[in-house]
C-alpha cells in the first residue's frame, strides 16, 4: 500500500502519478467530487471494480490524505468517503481530463480510419 512517506519529493510529476496511478483512483475520485458516498454507493457507481479492490484503493488513498473515511459507532457499519482538502483540489485537474476523454471520444474513435 502506498503511503506519502513512500512518495519521492523532488520530482512532482513522479508524486502526481503514484497518488493516482490506478486503472480505479480517477473513477473514484471523481465519483467523490460530487459528495460524500458511502462504499457501496461507490460500488454501484464503478460496477466493473471488486469489493476487494475498492478496498485497496479506498486505503490507499486514505494512506495518501487524499480522501477521509468516517465510520459511524453503529450497527450495522456506517462508513462514509469524502474528499480532504487535497483531494478536492484535484477536482479542476478531473473536469479536464474528463473532457479530454470526451474530445478523445468525439474526434478518434467516431471517426472512421481513413486508408
Amino acid at each position: 500500500m502506498k503511503h506519502s512517506k513512500d512518495i519521492q519529493p523532488h520530482c512532482p510529476m513522479g508524486a502526481t502519478l503514484a497518488i493516482l496511478s490506478g486503472k480505479w483512483k480517477l473513477l473514484i475520485l471523481t465519483h467523490l467530487t460530487t459528495g460524500k458516498k458511502r462504499f457501496s454507493e461507490l460500488q454501484k457507481c464503478i460496477p466493473d471494480i471488486t469489493q476487494r479492490m475498492l478496498t485497496m484503493q479506498l486505503r490507499e488513498l486514505e494512506a495518501l490524505k487524499i480522501i477521509h473515511r468516517k465510520v459511524f459507532p453503529v450497527i450495522p457499519p456506517k462508513v462514509e468517503y469524502t474528499l480532504t482538502d487535497i483531494g478536492f483540489s484535484l477536482q479542476p485537474v478531473l473536469n479536464h481530463l474528463e473532457s479530454w476523454g470526451e474530445h478523445y471520444l468525439k474526434e478518434v474513435l467516431t471517426v472512421p480510419d481513413k486508408v
